[in-house]
């Protein structure tokens, strides 16, 4: 079981509503607030205050909770939203996706003013905006300087701060002289902590991880658990001064733009495979897609050794520590893939959708299930079979097939077998 300080709470602060492009429309309050306990969640953002149909549902749902927090059927939730930048800087079009979060709701309806003079607030959760990232907190701060913004994951492809396609090498050269106002940066799926440790401009940095749900059920896939007062002061302390317990990732190779790739040719390349081939495509010679790992090793210090960390440490499980004293961080698999593996039957079957809310029930929720309860209780509830996957995920033992070019990867927690596919994270 994990050693938790005593003031700690679990939050997933990138997730969307049904307002938002291509997400579930079962994204309600109370849908939101009800999966925030099935999967161990004491801290939700509202998601999408930018859309004023959305907006008006946050009204009146959200109680104040006194703390800049506020509460919906015993779950709390900070006033959070995802924007996109698009815009054109030294020459080049820059996409950037920022989270940005507000203390109140007249600060929302003040910011959203603002925000409605760059692009169409009512077409989308996700907002897309001609301003830059840079002038983007600018107008935050400006309009509310307790509002908080942090880069939405950073290394994917065309839509990070960090990304191979439209990104930048360095906060710095994105946000110029508000840089310093950035205290956080989101790993994504297909990078974790560990990984970023290795990029010098990241130091200083707090590293979170949170699901970017679109569905219900994949909310919580990776969380933060900060430490401090469950307040929105105590939030925005935590972020500036790496007040992290731990957090929880994907294994990174799960994720969809970890290796470098091309996906109509069904081309998935390491970082020494790509190097090689000059990025380019072995079958039809075009320009693949360069994976999070490779830019990763591109952006790092010591090539060597930051190729190595990358690809062969990211198959370590345990709680996983800094040598330089950043917070740690584990790797798990979700529960519905663990027990589609241990049955031999699809994650979206009815009957793997059944054992897992019976599991959750029984075990109290999803991440207890998955970081903290016991061999025995796991095999009294589910089985040996399910109580050997959830501890081959804790420790690293698995097998990866990693992602690539928005090919989800795959990890098999019985490594040592041969099992059809049956189904992915989605």
């Amino acid at each position: 079981m994990l050693n938790q300080p005593t003031q700690t709470y679990t939050a997933d602060l990138h997730l969307h509503s049904r307002y938002a492009y291509a997400t579930s429309k079962q994204l309600s309050l109370v849908n939101l607030a009800s999966w925030a306990k099935i999967k161990g969640i004491d801290l939700l953002s509202s998601a999408d205050f930018t859309h004023p149909l959305w907006l008006e549902e946050l009204r009146r749902g959200l109680v104040e909770d006194g703390t800049g927090l506020f509460g919906f059927d015993g779950v709390k939730f900070v006033l959070g939203t995802e924007v996109s930048c698009i815009y054109r800087q030294d020459d080049r079009h820059r996409r950037v996706h920022l989270l940005v979060f507000a203390p109140d709701l007249a600060t929302v309806e003040a910011l959203n003013g603002k925000l409605a003079h760059y692009g169409n607030l009512a077409s989308d959760g996700r907002p897309v905006l001609g301003l830059s990232a840079r002038d983007l907190v600018d107008l935050t701060l400006e309009t509310d300087p307790r509002c908080m913004v942090i880069p939405a994951h950073i290394w994917t492809p065309w839509y990070g701060l960090l990304g191979s396609k439209s990104g930048f090498d360095s906060l710095e050269e994105c946000f110029l002289d508000m840089a310093p106002h950035i205290h956080a940066v989101e790993t994504g799926l297909s990078s974790d902590p560990a990984m970023n440790w290795m990029i010098p401009g990241l130091a200083g940095r707090t590293i979170v991880s949170f699901s970017d749900a679109h569905s219900l059920a994949k909310m919580g896939r990776e969380v933060t658990v900060f430490q401090g007062e469950l307040s929105y002061g105590g939030l925005a302390q935590a972020l500036e001064c790496q007040g992290v317990a731990y957090t929880v990732e994907f294994y990174p190779q799960e994720g969809k733009y970890h290796f470098s790739g091309h996906r109509k040719c069904g081309v998935s390349r390491g970082v020494r495979e790509t190097l090689t081939s000059g990025g380019r495509c072995p079958v039809c010679g075009k320009s693949m897609t360069l994976g999070v790992l490779h830019r990763v090793a591109t952006l790092s210090e010591g090539d060597t050794a930051s190729e190595w960390v990358a690809e062969e440490g990211a198959s370590t499980g345990g709680l996983v520590s800094s040598p330089l004293g950043r917070p740690p961080f584990m790797r798990l698999v979700p529960l519905v893939e663990i027990i589609s593996q241990a049955t031999g039957v699809g994650t979206a079957s009815k009957r793997v959708q059944n054992e897992y809310r019976r599991l959750v029930g029984e075990l109290g929720s999803e991440l207890r299930a998955l970081s903290q309860a016991p061999y025995g209780e796991l095999a009294r509830a589910g089985g040996e079979r399910l109580a050997l996957g959830v501890l081959h995920a804790r420790s690293g033992e698995v097998e990866v097939e990693p992602g690539y070019d928005g090919v989800y990867g795959r990890v098999n927690v019985f490594p040592s077998e041969i099992r059809p596919a049956t189904g992915g994270p989605g």
